[in-house]
């Protein structure tokens, strides 16, 4: 398997908390397989009723925090392969809130979310796997960020790792 390195250079101050996240190691894509293993034991066997919980009044249930990350990661690796395909356009922002509100992941089964997150996760590695070090060093901005393709593939696992925690910390 393939190293991918974090970003050397500077980031956004939004991107540096998640980037701290990802381990020093490159292995980046061994990491998107375990976080995801990680993720579907802790929640699978799950109580519907601990999958639909609010730690408080407008925050997200468990399910919308699976839809959320693989929504995202279709974002963030479309803006990974514009860049790595150096089309210099600023990428439009996109808001999240109203993404969960519209994707009704309370109707849906957690097996049926995990499952989605599992396939958008495949194709991202697979993705993650054609880039050389040329392209993972394509830049662009996106919602006026500067941006690497690198950065964006090593936040598909800061991001998980991010709301993992979350989950871990307000809802278990």
């Amino acid at each position: 398997m393939r190293l991918i390195h974090k970003p050397t250079q500077k980031v956004a101050p939004f991107y540096q908390d998640y980037i701290d996240k990802v381990p020093d190691d490159g292995k980046l894509l061994q990491h998107l397989k375990d976080i995801l293993v990680e993720t579907e034991k802790l929640l699978l066997h799950l109580p519907a009723k601990k999958l639909l919980y609010q730690y408080a009044p407008g925050k997200w249930t468990i399910k919308d925090i699976i839809q959320h990350l693989a929504d995202c990661e279709r974002i963030i690796i479309y803006r990974a392969m514009r860049m790595a395909r150096r089309d210099a356009q600023n990428l439009p922002g996109f808001d999240e809130n109203v993404f969960a509100e519209n994707a009704h992941a309370e109707k849906r089964t957690i097996a049926d979310l995990l499952h989605e997150l599992r396939i958008v996760r495949a194709a991202s590695m697979c993705f993650m796997e054609t880039l050389d070090d040329d392209a993972l060093d394509g830049t662009g901005t996106a919602n006026n960020y500067p941006l690497s393709a690198r950065l964006l593939v090593n936040h598909t696992y800061a991001h998980h790792k991010h709301h993992l925690d979350i989950i871990k910390e307000r809802y278990l």
